[in-house]
């Protein structure tokens, strides 16, 4: 077989490029597309305000592709297991396999241009239509508990609407949302997009989030997170999405099905070690169930903690007041378990402990794999308790039972956003039931679970005297 020359490639390569450049209509490139990180934030915003006015040119088939670009870039098996081990390593909180799961879930199940629909009306005086147009940038600002979900959720969602995004995410998830934001951007390149439609700034802070907020280029803020930062884009003076904070109570009553009821409670309160906002946070058990309830719990992978001298070291360990230790959210339940001097069983996922209704482990929030049980003695106070417990955040409740009439119940006096019936909490956010995924989810706002619709304003226009031919 004869070889070629490397110096004889060089040369053709060379030639064709010069050619190609040579022809009518095609410009050197005079720099490298955009990363989409900004060294500020003024510059994120101005930037992703010119992408914006350059994205109203383009066609809805141009947006459907570069929602599928995002959705893509994603789903690469490589990519998956990067945003998931990343974000374990910076954020040192979650597990693995569960945010692969969470990633995939937004990635394929977040609704894009199709959410989109047109309303008419047609008449004697004519033809009048409400479509859904963008705001034009949005600010958004992502938590540390969900970086990467949270920024492939919303991108997919504001694109899809026809705006352009500044995220200002968690400082502690920096360097995942970074690489994350830089892959999008390269997708979206290779796609056809405008640049900048998806930015941020190099160093996240309060400043820089502050300076988002105020900016007169930012039309509409979306934050998810707690209840500060929440209050925080309340009190801007713009329009605001807020996506708080929950404390899901689990309630189940003598007619639940009560192993399948354990099952589902340990997989859903284990999940990605109970970071999610919506998974069970405390379960309150019909007195007549509680014993069967937590045997079966324990077969599924639950520890159940009876001394009650370790119940009040892991109090110590992981409650400060009202609020939970930051260094223990998220943690594996075998290395909470280690750290109160109990060696954990192996394959344990989640402790669970029985509690009166006024321990901290109820009232607090914890976001980790510990999980209170309470004892009530019927389901009717174990609603009034379910109630008190999710303090009024309308965010997410669960109930295990066959009765119709108590399940309706529960519905209407707890109010959340979500409520799911007889499965793990993760199926209220379409992963292993019905409906789109989302994880900003607007309870104290009321947007509920937002999707593309959730980020464009609402617009008549009225043509009088026309297109009226019924």
């Amino acid at each position: 077989m004869t070889s070629i020359s490397p110096e004889v490639v060089r040369r053709v390569v060379e030639r064709v490029v010069r050619e190609v450049a040579a022809r009518p209509g095609v410009a050197e490139p005079t720099e490298l597309p955009s990363d989409g990180i900004f060294p500020d934030m003024d510059s994120a915003v101005t930037a992703a305000d010119a992408a914006w006015r350059q994205y109203l040119d383009c066609s809805m088939k141009d947006r459907a592709r570069f929602v599928k670009a995002v959705r893509d870039v994603a789903l690469v098996p490589e990519h998956l297991e990067r945003m998931a081990r990343g974000t374990v390593e910076e954020t040192g909180m979650g597990n693995v396999p569960d945010k692969i799961a969470k990633n995939r879930a937004v990635a394929e199940l977040t609704p894009g241009t199709e959410d989109l629909t047109t309303e008419a009306w047609s008449g004697d005086d004519g033809l009048t239509t409400v479509e859904i147009s963008p705001f034009g940038v949005i600010g958004a600002i992502t938590p540390t508990t969900n970086p990467t979900e949270t920024v492939i959720n919303n991108s997919i969602g504001m694109l899809a609407a026809g705006n352009a995004v500044v995220f200002s995410p968690h400082p502690r998830a920096t360097r995942i949302t970074h690489w994350l934001i830089r892959e999008i951007n390269r997708a979206l390149a290779e796609a056809g997009a405008p640049p900048n439609l998806v930015v941020t700034v190099a160093e996240p802070s309060i400043e820089n989030t502050n300076a988002m907020m105020q900016h007169k280029l930012v039309r509409l803020l979306v934050a998810t997170g707690g209840p500060a930062i929440v209050k925080a884009v309340l009190s801007s003076g713009k329009k605001a999405i807020g996506a708080g904070a929950g404390n899901p109570p689990c309630v189940v009553d003598a007619t639940a099905e009560i192993e399948k009821a354990a099952k589902h409670i340990v997989d859903g309160a284990s999940f990605d070690n109970n970071l999610p906002c919506t998974a069970e946070k405390e379960v309150i058990a019909v007195s007549c169930v509680a014993d069967l309830l937590k045997f079966e719990l324990t077969k599924h992978g639950a520890y159940e903690l009876r001394d009650p001298d370790l119940i009040a070291k892991l109090e110590a360990l992981v409650v400060d007041g009202r609020h939970p230790v930051t260094d223990w959210v998220g943690k594996d339940a075998a290395l909470i378990l280690k750290a109160i001097g109990v060696e954990p069983p192996a394959g344990v996922r989640l402790i669970i402990a029985e509690v009166p209704f006024e321990h901290p482990f109820v009232r607090v929030e914890l976001m980790m794999p510990v999980l209170p049980v309470v004892r009530a003695k019927d389901v009717t106070e174990a609603i009034d308790l379910a109630v008190i417990a999710e303090h009024g955040n309308r965010h997410t409740a669960v109930m295990h039972s066959t009765d119709v009439n108590a399940l309706t119940r529960m519905a209407k006096r707890i109010q959340t956003t979500i409520f799911v019936k007889n499965g793990p909490s993760y199926a209220g956010i379409g992963i292993g039931g019905e409906g789109f995924c989302s994880f900003t989810i607007a309870g104290p706002t009321g947007e509920g679970l937002t999707s593309a619709r959730t980020f464009a304003r609402r617009r008549r226009c009225v043509l009088v005297g026309g297109l009226n031919v019924r």
